[in-house]
């Protein structure tokens, strides 16, 4: 593989992950509201999303999403149906329940909210439309180094916006 081509993702990937998305406000949400290891929680899953869309990308699965405009919208409709549902929950339940559910199983919420990020991130169209222009061109065995380029940035931002 070329350092060139490294290169293009590696600056594509950044300007990817600079513009807020839905992830990147829901991991905020979780951090402001649940703390530090929520939103760590959250990256991971939201880095678990990062990399179905790689594998989708590598496999041609999001050949078929940006192929087929219904199958695109009904991605990205389901995906903001679903941002809106957690956005009701978080600001319609009341605190008291909110904390009572915190204390009973604070390992479930986690396992909960990793599981929430990632479907975040699965159902962001934003994503597979950046992996499917660029693994349509790249080699396979790029598919390793974006996996470990995505969890690197996403650490690295959450970490630098968290101190």
């Amino acid at each position: 593989m070329e350092l060139s081509t490294v290169w293009l993702f590696s600056i594509a990937a950044a300007t990817l992950l600079i513009i807020p998305g839905p992830a990147v406000f829901y991991i905020m949400g979780r951090s402001i509201e649940q703390g530090k290891k929520a939103g760590l929680v959250s990256v991971l899953g939201v880095s678990l999303g990062g990399i179905v869309h790689v594998l989708a990308g590598a496999i041609g699965v999001s050949a078929v999403l940006m192929t087929s405009a219904t199958a695109f919208n009904i991605v990205k409709y389901l995906g903001a149906v679903y941002l809106i549902y957690l956005g009701y929950k978080t600001l319609f339940s009341t605190s008291d329940h909110a904390t009572s559910e915190t204390q009973k199983s604070p390992s479930n919420n986690l396992l909960k909210f990793f599981y929430q990020s990632a479907l975040v991130e699965v159902m962001n169209p934003k994503t597979a439309l950046f992996f499917f222009s660029l693994l349509t061109t790249i080699h396979i065995t790029f598919c390793r180094i974006s996996c470990s380029t995505i969890f690197v940035f996403r650490n690295y931002i959450y970490y630098t916006s968290s101190h």
